[in-house]
């Protein structure tokens, strides 16, 4: 019985720490003025390597009202 007891608690701490890892990070930049060739991600030569890394890894908007 102890056995079968620490390997349901076993199951239980592995799924809820894989539901854990599985959650989204979400990060909205929102700044005033800002145009869509201001980012290197975008095309441009100003340079913003840690944005457009976390470009390259995430989701970007070419539309977003």
């Amino acid at each position: 019985m102890p056995c079968l007891r620490f390997l349901l608690l076993a199951c239980l701490w592995t799924w809820a720490a894989i539901a854990q890892s599985e959650r989204p990070n979400i990060l909205m930049i929102m700044a005033d003025d800002l145009g869509f060739s201001d980012l290197g991600c975008y095309g441009s030569e100003i340079h913003t390597p840690y944005l457009d890394q976390m470009a390259r890894r995430g989701l970007r908007f070419t539309q977003f009202y």
